[in-house]
């Protein structure tokens, strides 16, 4: 299947829960969906016949801008089929929550912990959601375009502050 196809697979199945298909400025085109359906549409991409994703290939985190709300990128490809597809979701940045894909694709541990510790992104039902890069008393989250970074940690100076 074409990702075309596959988006229309999506919007027949699960309707106005997906917001869009960005084609057009991108390799990899991808669907917009919903936090609260992306637990049953995974599911969905990964059983259905027709698609059978079989490999979560990266789950990432993603800051478009500060006013702008946090994403969570999902590539997947299917072994069977040998096609490619791409689900976006997007989360407040303050308290963002999506259902966790780590009991579809055992590889999702990893990257939602990644997510979550880089960028604030809480994904419920996780097996072991905590910090993976950096201590668990660590203030804030280092990739999100709004972070700033201390001037010490446990009274070790870590960053300079320009003047």
């Amino acid at each position: 299947m074409t990702e075309r196809e596959i988006y229309s697979a999506l919007t027949a199945r699960f309707g106005e829960k997906i917001l869009e298909f960005q084609d057009s400025e991108t390799a990899n085109p991808a669907a917009v969906v919903i936090p609260a359906v992306l637990g049953e549409l995974m599911t969905y991409l990964k059983d259905s016949e027709d698609t059978l994703f079989d490999s979560l290939m990266c789950l990432s985190g993603n800051d478009p801008g500060a006013e702008e709300p946090l994403e969570v990128v999902y590539h997947l490809y299917s072994m069977m089929h040998a096609h490619h597809f791409t689900v976006k979701t997007r989360v407040p940045r303050e308290n963002g929550h999506v259902p966790s894909v780590a009991l579809l694709w055992r590889t999702a541990d990893w990257h939602e912990r990644e997510a979550y510790d880089m960028y604030g992104i809480v994904f419920d039902g996780h097996p072991d959601l905590k910090r993976i890069l950096l201590e668990e008393d660590w203030e804030g989250h280092p990739l999100r375009k709004d972070y700033v970074a201390a001037e010490t940690y446990r009274g070790m100076t870590i960053a300079k502050v320009k003047e």
